[in-house]
């Protein structure tokens, strides 16, 4: 190996252990990579930053702001409103959900494809008294295995077209994708609607008639003592009786600043106590109201009331790329900023050890906030949060919706049609949502995921640099030594396991800018054609569904679906499986060696 081999595969071995690690986000991890590449003189400085001019980085960008444009016009709500019945059986119902998501993901981003429907699974399943843990690991596989079949609907379709483009002088196209991945997502879609939902550990969350919401939507909040409460005097062991009957779980006291647990039991409550309290958002707003207590946090309270606007319980989750990810509602002024109260927060079961509001949030938390009625969808989007609830409150003007959608379809058929640039008809389209005001201009950008721009300008030139110096080559030699004497059919499998096991405990985009390069060379050492290799590097970089953090949306149902690590392989192997064996004979069909 070269002196620039060793410098760059010593780079990609560190940015996938620091991946793996998790104790940094990936665009820091892979924006530093970069760097050191310049540094070391791997990369041109000329190079550094052309990732983020790059079409695929673009594409990827527009197809956020565009899939916003959607939902802000009331196009997906159109159509769940009107299809989704919480009578349906659970296989009916997951098969539904599953079709729309499939179709959904097809044509805006998969991950604000899971997030415009995850809100209206959960609300099914509250009316239909079961846990939504039973039917958002379909949902979320459902639209992962949907965004397979178009260009637009993953990163790794849009990467792989481009560097197609940038080897072989023409891009893919948008339907282009659609044999193969169509093949693979129907498949998958009867597998997760008819089998895989069934192998989802029950646990005990079996229906029996309460709230779904309940096992995972037990919240850490805090109630203080007002002055002149009639439980001054008395002790934190005296609430027992009327805890126990507004189902509600006194954890401890917080008096001057300090929790105290154990001991607090015997202690007389005084004026100002917090109580730390364990329950669901009904039955802690009960117990609040039977005791008089006020919310943690009274001028907050103070100033909602004086508004006069009414006040709303709502319950979010917290995506990847929220405002108040990695903070406490304290530093981002959630108080003072936006007139609103954090009462409490749900994390997997977890105790919260610090203040509430003092907490640092993470992904996945479902979060409990006392908002003004007329400004909960501000907050709502201000925060970045997804509400766990109907709502509608995201939508602009339904007036507008099917000019949204003439639109968006005008652009996708000239661009299927090869009339235009796929990037171009996707800036066009934001340009009209914003000249229709469909899409406010000062909310652009706000929609677009940065750390995953980021991630993809960064790593571009890491992965032109590996090709450039030889890198992928070596990577190809290895593999088809490796595979030497194999029917073509067990070559391609070999390239999609390998590719799907790093999709599944690294970011997608960073395994496709791998892996992709990697099978144009071993299709050039093997003399046959590489699209078959890119059409299996594209299904298998998709197919992440065997953790919660090999796909941006299995993350996202974590929290909601009261999931544990261990849950996802369960039905994602079979899963993984299954996408393996139908897609191998489909891309030999469709795009023959």
């Amino acid at each position: 190996m070269t002196s620039d081999q060793i410098t760059l595969f010593s780079l990609f071995a560190a940015v996938f252990a620091l991946l793996l690690w998790g104790r940094f986000r990936y665009d820091l991890v892979a924006f530093s990579a970069l760097m050191a590449g310049v540094v070391l003189g791997v990369i041109p400085t000329k190079n550094a930053f052309y990732g983020f001019g790059h079409p695929a980085t673009l594409v990827v960008a527009l197809v956020l702001v565009v899939s916003a444009g959607l939902v802000r016009s009331g196009a997906v709500f159109l159509i769940t409103r009107t299809l989704v019945d919480a009578s349906r059986s659970l296989g009916a119902h997951i098969a539904l959900m599953g079709a729309i998501g499939g179709i959904l993901s097809g044509f805006m981003n998969n991950v604000a494809a899971l997030a415009l429907l995850m809100p209206v699974d959960i609300q099914t399943a509250r009316k239909a008294g079961r846990p939504p843990g039973l039917s958002l690991m379909p949902l979320s596989f459902a639209t992962i295995l949907g965004g397979m079949v178009t260009l637009i609907g993953t990163p790794p379709n849009i990467i792989i077209a481009a560097i197609r483009e940038d080897s072989l002088g023409e891009p893919f196209r948008m339907f282009d994708f659609a044999p193969v991945g169509g093949v693979a997502a129907i498949a998958g879609l009867l597998f997760v609607a008819l089998i895989g939902w069934r192998l989802i550990p029950q646990r005990d969350r079996t229906g029996d008639g309460a709230d779904p919401m309940a096992e995972i939507a037990q919240y850490i909040a805090e109630l203080t003592v007002p002055e002149g409460s009639k439980l001054i005097g008395q002790r934190l062991r005296d609430l027992d009786e009327t805890a126990e009957k507004n189902d509600v779980a006194i954890l401890g006291l917080v008096r001057d600043g300090k929790r105290r647990y154990g001991t607090a039991r015997n202690v007389a409550l005084q004026a100002g106590d917090a109580l730390v309290l364990e329950a669901r958002p009904d039955a802690l707003d009960e117990f609040r109201a039977a005791l008089a207590l006020d919310f943690a946090d009274s001028k907050r309270q103070e100033a909602l009331q004086a508004a006069g606007e009414g006040l709303q319980l709502i319950e979010v989750v917290v995506p990847e790329d929220a405002r108040i990810r990695g903070k406490s509602a304290q530093a981002i002024g959630l108080g003072w900023r936006q007139r609103t109260v954090l009462m409490g927060i749900s994390r997997g079961g977890r105790r919260i050890t610090q203040q509430i509001r003092k907490t640092r949030i993470r992904t996945g938390d479902i979060l409990l906030l006392l908002t003004p009625a007329e400004q909960t969808a501000d907050v709502v989007e201000w925060l970045g949060v997804l509400p766990l609830a109907e709502r509608g409150l995201l939508v602009t003007d339904q007036s507008k919706v099917w000019l949204a959608i003439g639109m968006f379809g005008t652009a996708v058929a000239a661009a299927s049609l090869g009339l235009i640039y796929l990037p171009v008809a996707l800036g066009l389209v934001v340009v009209g949502y914003v000249l229709t005001r469909i899409l406010p201009i000062a909310d652009i950008y706000d929609h677009v995921s940065w750390p995953v721009v980021v991630l993809l300008g960064s790593m571009i030139p890491l992965g032109a640099a590996l090709e450039t110096s030889g890198g992928t080559a070596l990577i190809s030699d290895a593999l088809v030594t490796l595979t030497r004497g194999m029917p073509a059919w067990a070559i391609l499998t070999v390239l999609m396991v390998v590719t799907m096991t790093l999709s599944d405990v690294l970011n997608n985009t960073a395994t496709t800018i791998v892996a992709a390069p990697i099978g144009i060379q071993m299709a050039q050492s093997l003399g046959v054609n590489p699209d078959p290799f890119l059409m299996a590097v594209a299904v298998a970089a998709s197919c992440a569904f065997l953790t919660p953090i090999g796909h941006k949306n299995n993350t996202l149902i974590l929290g909601p679906g009261g999931y544990s690590f261990g849950d996802y392989w369960r039905m994602g192997l079979p899963l993984e499986i299954l996408v393996v064996a139908v897609s191998i004979p489909a891309i030999l069909v469709f795009w023959p060696l």
